[in-house]
């Protein structure tokens, strides 16, 4: 256990397996002594299917709901004790871990008055649990409105291609422009097979980038992924399972 919470983000774009990659290592943390909050923070909100939770309550909705109260709730009533409360009420508790979707993004007119409730009130949340983990979006928005703390790792998906490493190198010069700390930025390239390995490694060798795992295509994935069936059913002989373990160990999980 840690004695502060570690914060690993997983990000990348779609189609590239970062919530397949999200979902391995929250089952794999379920094993351990650790305390864990996941987050959907991606607006196609995947995570909770591949999970096997039916969440279907957000911070997206309640934000639109004190954004829209503002005005109308009375003026001594403590606005940030009913949006933790709220935020307390869409929290699902599952086995080994727990859960929260973020949701659509903000609609029109300006939500900085709720961004700046929700940002004490997540970190305070966050501060409950040894690690944090949030499947994010590519453009991390999130951080760059300091919803959440600075992060520890932030972890880049990418398939086999040169493309796909160049947009890790795009998303680590993102990190640079943005206000919040990011310790450590890896790579994990996804759907490898035996005729890109030699080249992802030299790629990301080539782009300066930190490759601290290659997972290789499993049919198993595939088959729940057709299925729509969650993943932590899958056997501790997957391929893919066995590549986060020792991802994991690399990241000090």
């Amino acid at each position: 256990m840690f004695s502060v919470t570690k914060i690993i983000a997983v990000t990348g774009k779609g189609g590239t397996g970062k919530t397949v990659t999200t979902s391995l290592l929250i089952r794999h943390l379920t094993k351990t002594d650790n305390l864990v909050l996941a987050v959907d923070a991606d607006p196609d909100t995947n995570l909770p299917e591949t999970l096997g939770c039916n969440s279907s309550r957000t911070i997206g909705d309640i934000k639109e709901y004190m954004h829209e109260e503002r005005d109308n709730l009375p003026p001594d009533i403590n606005k940030e004790s009913i949006l933790e409360s709220k935020i307390y009420e869409i929290l699902e508790e599952m086995p080994g871990y727990d859960l929260i979707v973020m949701g659509r993004p903000e609609g029109s007119g300006c939500y900085c008055y709720v961004n700046n409730l929700l940002r004490g009130i997540m970190n305070k949340l966050v501060s409950n649990y040894d690690v944090l983990i949030i499947d994010t979006e590519a453009g991390l928005e999130h951080f760059s409105r300091k919803i959440f703390k600075d992060v520890d790792e932030l972890i880049v998906v990418t398939d086999g291609s040169r493309r796909g490493l160049r947009t890790a190198e795009r998303i680590r010069e993102l990190v640079g422009e943005l206000e919040t700390e990011v310790s450590n930025i890896y790579v994990i390239a996804n759907k490898v097979t035996d005729t890109n390995r030699e080249i992802i490694t030299s790629t990301a060798k080539e782009l300066d980038l930190e490759l601290i795992g290659m997972i290789p295509v499993d049919e198993m994935i595939v088959e729940r992924d057709m299925a729509g069936k969650p993943l932590f059913d899958l056997p501790d002989d997957s391929t893919a399972v066995q590549e986060i373990e020792r991802i994991a160990q690399k990241l000090g999980l």
